[in-house]
């Protein structure tokens, strides 16, 4: 079907194409603008913008990891069904988007249980993969990588190093590494290094706020010059500009959300094409995927 695009950097490279499983009303940036007790009674839309999703992805023949609250499962269990039926990985994004770096180690330990053994009892697959809500693995919290081993969990994508006002790790390698004495792969998503300062070119409101070219070019050099593959994420309210816009919100705070949607699934077309993509357990973790 795409046999006439030509495809960007090294073809031989496979990237992880992720989705973060959350609905508009759920995001961080939300957190002062929303009370959850609200949650129940916004109109919700995650169901349909991710199935568009993957319509999406089965046309260009892509396989992927959906990173899904147990919020939203438990919600939604056919959704998780079908996104399993369509030859996706399932993966933990938490029970309700709450940061680590807010949480007890208990109360981290709880909330990675019950979302785990929800999408594991709906999927009916071994729920191998974890991210932080809004990447809240810092510096400082470091047990949670010991935990989520503990929990069963084989590899974490929940960190960004760079230098950002809400999160990031700046000195944190930009590849796999190891974790809890080996148990656990924590992958971070994607930078470009220029000028001894890493770019986040991995997805979310980056993809939105460069020039596509950009994410393209800064791929292609993950995955030529050094060899990596990279990971891309983003949400499905992204694709979604006519999604309902809670009262109040900062001048900031409505930048970085609603910077572009109407672009983003255009661009995710080009991206789909352009690279060679797969789940991340099969990117990663190649001898203990699920299918």
């Amino acid at each position: 079907m795409n046999a006439h695009v030509t495809r960007s950097g090294n073809s031989d490279v496979v990237n992880a194409m992720t989705v973060d499983v959350e609905d508009y009303f759920q995001v961080s940036a939300f957190e002062g603008y929303v009370e959850k007790s609200q949650w129940q009674t916004l109109p919700r839309r995650v169901e349909d913008n991710t199935r568009r999703i993957l319509d999406l992805f089965a046309a260009e023949q892509v396989h992927a990891t959906f990173f899904t609250l147990g919020w939203v499962a438990e919600r939604y269990p056919q959704l998780v069904k079908d996104i399993v039926k369509g030859g996706h990985e399932i993966a933990s994004h938490g029970w309700e988007h709450i940061r680590v770096n807010t949480q007890t180690p208990e109360e981290f330990r709880g909330d990675i249980e019950r979302t785990r053994k929800l999408l594991q009892d709906i999927s009916g697959e071994p729920v191998l993969g974890y991210r932080a809500a809004s990447y809240s693995i810092g510096a400082a919290e470091s047990w949670a990588w010991e935990q989520l081993a503990d929990a069963g969990h084989r590899y974490s994508s929940s960190i960004v190093p760079i230098r950002h006002d809400l999160y990031g790790i700046p000195g944190a390698p930009r590849f796999a590494f190891d974790t809890a004495d080996g148990r656990l792969l924590e992958i971070p998503i994607t930078t470009v290094s220029l000028a001894g300062r890493n770019i986040n070119c991995g997805g979310g409101g980056w993809f939105r706020l460069f020039p596509y070219s950009f994410s393209r070019w800064a791929l292609s050099r993950v995955n030529t010059l050094e060899q990596e593959s990279a990971i891309f994420y983003f949400h499905p309210w992204e694709i979604d500009p006519a999604q309902p816009r809670p009262d109040g919100v900062g001048l900031k705070t409505r930048f970085r959300h609603y910077l572009n949607l109407n672009r983003t699934y255009g661009r995710l077309e080009r991206l789909l094409k352009h690279f060679r993509w797969g789940r991340m357990d099969e990117v990663f973790l190649p001898g203990e995927t699920t299918r």
